[in-house]
């Protein structure tokens, strides 16, 4: 009998296929942070939401005039939960106030990374986001089943690395899939 234990995404991406109807993840490529038996979290890690690192410094100490070099800091859009919240993914290794073990990577959610960031003591390599995406038990399943996403594991180059506007291409040649090829219609054979 075959083993039907569930296969779980976590460290993996999530590629929208182009036929995504959803404008929250259309042309997206998302980082799995969790994937359980409980639903699923992870961050777009490919939309810059307009803001900056001084932007957001400039919030939470107004007193103080952020670096120059926050301002070319993007600030990502990580999904439509909770979008006045902020996330920043980064290597293992640096502990904040509030960060959470991922193995390889770190996911930091305190202010004390961000001030750590602008004052040059923080992480070499890190995705700073707003907001996140989340997934209820078996939603995520259905969305794959559906052939809303590609899969593959994650790989830091592409999320560290390489310019937001190329993390989506990269993430699909990584499973040999160039997404320019693939029609934007949906359909089951």
């Amino acid at each position: 009998m075959k083993d039907a234990s569930p296969s779980y995404l976590k460290h993996h991406f999530l590629i929208a296929m182009p036929h995504m109807a959803d404008p929250n993840f259309a042309q997206t490529v998302t980082y799995l942070i969790e994937h359980n038996e409980q639903g699923a979290m992870g961050l777009v890690i490919n939309r810059p939401n307009g803001l900056n690192l001084a932007d957001v410094l400039e919030q939470l100490r107004p007193e103080s005039q952020p670096p120059a070099q926050c301002q070319d800091l993007p600030i990502f859009s990580g999904g439509p939960m909770q979008t006045d919240r902020g996330f920043v993914l980064h290597p293992a290794g640096p502990q904040f106030q509030a960060t959470l073990d991922l193995g390889e990577l770190g996911l930091s959610t305190s202010q004390d990374v961000l001030f750590a960031i602008a004052d040059g003591s923080g992480p070499e390599k890190y995705l700073i986001t707003l907001g996140y995406a989340g997934w209820d038990a078996g939603q995520l399943e259905s969305e794959l089943t559906d052939n809303a996403w590609l899969t593959c594991p994650a790989d830091s180059t592409i999320l560290f690395d390489l310019p937001f506007d190329q993390r989506l291409e990269a993430a699909a040649a990584r499973l040999g899939v160039n997404l320019s090829l693939l029609t934007s219609q949906a359909g089951h054979a």
